[in-house]
């Protein structure tokens, strides 16, 4: 066997720590979503203090002899930034520390309007993770998603005739849309000054869409979407819903909001999606609003920011035909289906308002 010195043995050990932390990384994703279905968040923060771990167990509908396991769940949710611990009390007979919630487990609570609940749960869902097992597969044959490797089809067509699927995804859409939209009508009202008409391509049950007509009472809004996901769904006043396929035709009007659509297709099929919003728009004026990431970071060395972009393009990657873009790759997007310039507003966190004109 080779002889090693110190500095190699610090560092193949440093390496295997390394290669472990990521082996084990989902362990994270599914102890939140434990935390999610035994309802803790919602547990600690209707206790209105600090919570002790006793109190939390008897509170849990967790069987008794899992009781001891609760600590250890705790534990990992505390470290990875979801709960914090606050000392309650002096004396020794007593626990001495609670469980508090933190701002991202706010955000976890039932009753938080901008929740992000059906979207994790979603996303950890076995249907939209195993795909991830088929990955390597994948890249060896010639189907178009590993999605489709795992499950026979592609996302877009297990959803049209799954209605479980198509509820959790409609769900996970409408609970984003919820908190990004809160934003965007708050701090970008000027993106919709002159239009009089607009048309949310792809929104869903629409979410975007009534916020909007809510917000701007004057503007006519029409939710676009496949006929079975609007299919139950009824307007009122300045909003309606329009079953249709937006490859093949876009309602006319003065303004198309695209909230996380290109993401989902490749350069092509995006091409053609913005081919059809170019014709809905009148002659002269209009624009499309686009609600995406783009993959360059705008505060340098912010590497959870770069992470999590790199970790949604995989998502695209792995369940559709899409992909995160830079700048370079939106502008080129803009130029092959016909428009003339666009504007990017890094305003929504880890997204941005993009206005693409004609």
């Amino acid at each position: 066997m080779e002889m090693r010195n110190d500095e190699e043995d610090k560092e193949l050990l440093h390496s295997q720590a390394h290669i472990w932390n990521h082996i084990l990384h989902f362990i994270n994703s599914m102890s939140l979503k434990c935390a999610i279905q035994l309802d803790i968040p919602d547990i600690v923060n209707n206790h209105g203090r600090p919570m002790s771990l006793s109190q939390l167990v008897a509170a849990l509908p967790v069987n008794p002899s899992k009781s001891r396991c609760v600590y250890r769940l705790m534990r990992v949710l505390v470290h990875s930034g979801f709960f914090t611990r606050e000392k309650i009390s002096e004396t020794a007979e007593e626990e001495g520390e609670g469980y508090l919630l933190t701002p991202a487990s706010r955000l976890l609570l039932k009753d938080e309007p901008l929740n992000v609940r059906p979207f994790l749960l979603a996303m950890l869902d076995p249907v939209l993770t195993k795909p991830w097992h088929h990955v390597s597969e994948w890249f060896q044959n010639d189907n178009p998603t590993p999605f489709d490797t795992a499950h026979g089809r592609t996302l877009w067509d297990y959803a049209g005739h799954e209605p479980r699927l198509n509820h959790f995804f409609n769900d996970a859409m409408a609970s984003d849309a919820r908190l990004v939209t809160s934003v965007v009508v708050k701090d970008c009202k000027g993106v919709f000054d002159g239009l009089n008409s607009l048309v949310d391509v792809g929104g869903g049950t629409g979410t975007v869409a009534k916020a909007i007509a809510d917000a701007f009472p004057e503007l006519e809004c029409t939710v676009l979407d496949l006929p079975h996901v609007v299919a139950d769904l009824q307007g009122s006043g300045n909003l309606k819903f329009v079953g249709g396929d937006m490859f093949q035709a876009i309602p006319s009007t003065d303004a198309v909001l695209l909230k996380w659509i290109l993401h989902d297709w490749s350069d092509e099929e995006s091409v053609k999606i913005l081919k059809r919003c170019k014709e809905a728009l009148p002659s002269k004026g209009g624009k499309v609003i686009i609600i995406d990431m783009k993959v360059e970071n705008e505060k340098e060395g912010d590497d959870d920011s770069i992470e999590t972009k790199l970790f949604f393009d995989m998502l695209m990657m792995i369940l559709v035909t899409g992909r995160e873009r830079t700048e370079k790759e939106w502008a080129k997007l803009f130029a092959d289906a016909g428009f003339s310039d666009y504007k990017i507003t890094p305003i929504l966190g880890l997204r941005s308002l993009i206005e693409v004109y004609p």
